[in-house]
C-alpha cells in the first residue's frame, strides 16, 4: 500500500467511508511526511486542515518516528482534537487548564512512549516544569510539530497571543528532520509572511499552500437596527425564525449574560458562554448546541477557533468586532454541512467605545514595564499577585508584559514565581507604533463593511488577501448582492419590554452544572453532573453594569455596615420579578469576613419585609482551609468541609440563601449543597453583585 493510499485509509477513519483525500490535502501530507518539510496551509474554516496532520500524525507514528506535538490555542478546539484523533485510532492526550489534576498521569504517558498525540496550549509551553522536564524530550524526539491557529504567532494577527511567541524558540530547538506544520483560516499576506519567517529559522524553506476563502453557504447580512435596547429587541424578535442552532456573539462577558437572560425570559432557550466560564461548564454548553438542546449559545469571543458545529444555521453579532479578519474567522463557524446558513451583524455606535477600551488595554508604556522589571529580583521569586501591589497594572496586563518580557529574555518563569533575568532589554517603540496604526486601519475597514455596497463576502476575501478573489466577483448571496434584507423595526411592544427589561435590577445567577473533573485525586468524592447543588439564583447586578455597578463597588469596598435602604428596595424589586416555581419560605445568610454585617443585616430586612423565616447565619467551620485557588478542582476542594452542620430544623419549601458577592459560583454551589444535605428542599441564591 502506498503513502497515499494509507493516507485514505486514514481519512475514512475519521471522517467515515465516503471520504475521499484531496490533491491539495495530500500535497500538505506529503510534504510533511515524505519530504519532512515546514510546511504552512491557510485555507478556509471545514476546508479539512485537522485531518491532514492527524494522518500525518498516524503515518508518522506508524513508521516509527515520536509523538505528535499540537499548540492549540482554545479548549473547544482541544476537546474536538482528541475526539478527531480517537475516531482514527490515534492515541492522543491534552494538557490545559481544565484538566489540572490529569497533567502527572499525562507526562508519564509522553515518558513511556504511550502517546501518539500530545495537545498543548500555548501557555504550557512555559510553565517551569512542563519547560524544563517534559518539552526538551519532546523536541527531540517528535515525530511532527503543528502550531494550529497559526495567526496567533504573528504580532499582525487578528488574535495575538504572547504565548504563542514562544513557539519560535521551540521550533529553533527541533531536530533538522523534524517537520513542523502551520495551519489557519485566517491570515493576510502580511500574517503569512510574518509566520512563514518565523518557522523557517535556521534556514528552512517553508512551503506555502493557501486556497481561496470563498464560504458558499454564507449569506452575509448588516441590520442597523439602533441602540443597544432595539438591537436586543431584535435579536428577541427573529432568533425562533433563524435556521437550526446558532451562536449570537456579543463583545463583552456583561452583554452576553444580559442578553442570555433577556432571551431566557422570554422563553427562548439559550446559555451564555464567555471566557469566565468554567471549563467544565463549557464542555457541557458545547455539547448541548452540538445536540441542538439550545437554540443559541449567546458569547463572547471564547467560543471561537476550532468549534466545529458542521450544521450550524446562523451566526448573530450584536456589536461589530474591530476587525474584519476577526469577524470572519467568528462567522465561519456556520454553514459548513449545510447549503446556506445566516450570518448577521447588528452593529451600535458604541461599538468603537469597546475598540477603544480593548486599544488602551494593549501593551503598556515603557515606563511601566520599566516598573514591572525594576520589581523583579534575580533571586527571590515573586507570584504576580504580589507584584499587583507594586506596580500599577491590573493581573491580565501585568500578566501579558510578563510573557512578552519572559520572551524577550528579560525576565523568567520560575516554579514560585518570576525573576528578572539582569539581561538587556530595550522597548520596542517603533513595533507597537505600527501596530497601532495597523489595528485603526483594521477599525476603519471594519466601518467600511457596514457601509459597502459592495459584495460583502468579496470584501472580507480582499481584507484576507485571497489568492482566488477576482477583481468584480460577487458571492450572489449577501444582502448587497441579492436585494433581499431583514426589516431593521421591531414592534413597539418587543422593545418597551425589551427596554424595561435591561434597566431594572437583578441578573440571573446560572448554577453550577458539572462538578470539575479529577477531583477524586484532591479527596473529593463528586464527579459528573451536579444534582444536589443550588437553583438557578439572582444577584442585584453586575460590578460591569453602567446602572448598578459603581453603586455595588462602592457598597462593597466601603467599611462593613447595615444593608442602605436603597439596595433592600433592589433587592425587594428582584425577589417580585424573580419567576420562581415556589416561593421561598426562609433565609439564611453565608458567614464572611469582609461583610457579615451587610450580609446579615440584608438577610434580616428580606425576612422582615417577606415575612420569611429567619434561619440566621450558615457559619463557617473553625477548621477551614482558606480558599485561594482560581482552578475549579482546587477551589471545590477547598470549600469541601468550610461550613458547621446546620442544627435546626429546616421549613418545607425553598430556602433563599443570601451572600454579597459571587464571582466564580463555587461557594454558592457548595454552600446549598451542605443546606440541601442539612434537609433543605430547594436553595435559591440571592446575592448583592455578581463579577459576571
Amino acid at each position: 500500500m502506498t503513502t497515499r493510499e494509507q493516507a485514505q485509509t486514514i481519512l475514512e477513519q475519521l471522517a467515515g467511508p465516503a471520504a475521499v483525500l484531496r490533491d491539495d490535502q495530500w500535497t500538505a501530507i506529503e510534504a510533511l511526511v515524505v519530504q519532512r518539510r515546514q510546511a504552512l496551509v491557510v485555507q478556509r474554516t471545514g476546508w479539512g486542515k485537522s485531518a491532514v496532520y492527524f494522518i500525518a500524525a498516524k503515518l508518522l507514528r506508524s513508521s516509527g518516528h515520536g509523538p505528535t506535538v499540537i499548540v492549540s490555542p482554545l479548549l473547544a478546539l482541544m476537546r474536538n482534537q482528541v475526539a478527531a484523533a480517537e475516531r482514527a485510532g490515534v492515541a492522543a492526550a491534552t494538557i490545559n487548564s481544565g484538566n489540572v489534576t490529569e497533567w502527572d498521569a499525562i507526562h508519564q504517558r509522553v515518558a513511556a512512549g504511550e502517546l501518539d498525540v500530545l495537545l498543548v496550549s500555548p501557555e504550557r509551553l512555559n510553565n517551569p516544569d512542563f519547560r524544563d522536564n517534559v518539552l526538551p524530550a519532546l523536541a527531540a524526539d517528535a515525530g511532527l510539530v503543528v502550531v494550529d491557529e497559526a495567526h496567533c504567532v504573528s504580532d499582525w494577527g487578528h488574535d495575538f497571543r504572547p504565548d504563542y511567541r514562544r513557539i519560535r524558540t521551540l521550533i529553533a530547538e527541533l531536530g533538522a528532520e523534524i517537520p513542523v506544520l502551520a495551519t489557519t483560516a485566517t491570515a493576510n499576506d502580511r500574517v503569512v509572511n510574518d509566520v512563514a519567517a518565523q518557522l523557517g529559522v535556521g534556514g528552512r524553506d517553508t512551503l506555502v499552500l493557501r486556497g481561496g476563502l470563498d464560504r458558499e453557504s454564507l449569506r452575509l447580512s448588516v441590520v442597523k437596527a439602533g441602540n443597544p435596547a432595539q438591537r436586543a429587541a431584535w435579536i428577541a424578535a427573529q432568533v425562533d425564525s433563524l435556521p437550526g442552532s446558532g451562536i449570537i456573539y456579543t463583545l463583552t462577558v456583561a452583554q452576553a449574560h444580559d442578553v442570555a437572560a433577556l432571551l431566557s425570559e422570554q422563553g427562548h432557550k439559550v446559555a451564555a458562554y464567555t471566557g469566565s466560564t468554567d471549563p467544565a461548564e463549557r464542555e457541557q454548553l458545547e455539547a448541548d448546541l452540538l445536540d441542538n438542546q439550545v437554540k443559541a449559545l449567546v458569547a463572547t469571543s471564547a467560543l471561537g477557533m476550532g468549534f466545529d458545529k458542521p450544521d450550524l444555521g446562523f451566526v448573530v453579532h450584536l456589536g461589530a468586532p474591530s476587525s474584519p479578519i476577526a469577524y470572519y474567522q467568528q462567522v465561519g463557524r456556520a454553514g459548513r454541512a449545510t447549503a446556506s446558513a445566516e450570518v448577521i451583524l447588528l452593529p451600535g455606535v458604541e461599538d468603537q467605545d469597546v475598540w477603544r477600551y480593548f486599544a488602551s488595554v494593549a501593551f503598556p508604556s515603557e515606563s511601566m514595564v520599566r516598573n514591572v522589571i525594576r520589581a523583579l529580583d534575580p533571586e527571590r521569586p515573586q507570584s504576580a499577585p504580589a507584584l499587583e501591589t507594586l506596580v500599577d497594572l491590573n493581573r491580565s496586563r501585568l500578566e501579558m508584559v510578563l510573557k512578552v518580557l519572559d520572551v524577550d529574555g528579560a525576565v523568567r518563569r520560575v516554579k514560585g514565581g518570576w525573576i528578572c533575568t539582569g539581561e538587556p532589554w530595550s522597548y520596542d517603540e517603533e513595533r507597537y507604533r505600527a501596530l497601532d496604526e495597523a489595528r485603526k486601519r483594521e477599525q476603519q475597514a471594519m466601518l467600511d463593511y457596514l457601509d459597502t455596497d459592495g459584495c460583502r463576502m468579496a470584501f472580507l476575501r480582499g481584507q484576507l488577501d485571497d489568492p482566488e478573489l477576482q477583481p468584480g466577483q460577487r458571492c450572489g448571496r449577501c444582502d448587497n448582492c441579492t436585494g433581499s434584507r431583514y426589516e431593521a423595526a421591531v414592534d413597539e411592544a418587543t422593545l418597551t419590554s425589551t427596554r424595561e427589561r435591561l434597566r431594572r435590577p437583578g441578573v440571573a445567577v446560572a448554577p453550577r452544572k458539572q462538578w470539575p473533573s479529577g477531583l477524586a485525586s484532591l479527596g473529593v468524592a463528586l464527579s459528573g453532573r451536579i444534582n444536589d447543588g443550588a437553583a438557578p439564583g439572582r444577584a442585584i447586578g453586575r460590578l460591569t453594569d453602567l446602572g448598578w455597578g459603581a453603586r455595588l463597588r462602592k457598597l462593597l469596598a466601603e467599611p462593613d455596615q447595615e444593608v442602605p435602604e436603597e439596595v433592600v428596595q433592589a433587592a425587594v424589586a428582584v425577589l417580585k420579578a424573580w419567576n420562581w416555581e415556589n416561593r421561598p419560605v426562609a433565609v439564611i445568610g453565608l458567614d464572611s469576613e469582609s461583610h457579615p454585617v451587610l450580609i446579615r443585616s440584608t438577610a434580616q430586612r428580606l425576612a422582615q419585609l417577606g415575612r420569611l423565616t429567619d434561619l440566621g447565619t450558615l457559619r463557617y467551620a473553625p477548621d477551614r482551609r482558606p480558599v485561594t485557588a482560581a482552578n475549579s478542582a482546587y477551589r471545590v476542594a477547598a470549600l469541601n468541609g468550610s461550613w458547621e452542620w446546620p442544627q435546626f430544623q429546616f421549613p418545607d419549601g425553598p430556602i433563599l440563601m443570601v451572600d454579597d458577592m459571587t464571582d466564580t459560583g463555587w461557594t454558592l454551589t457548595m454552600a446549598a449543597r451542605v443546606l440541601r444535605d442539612a434537609g433543605a428542599p430547594e436553595v435559591l441564591p440571592f446575592v448583592l453583585a455578581s463579577t459576571n
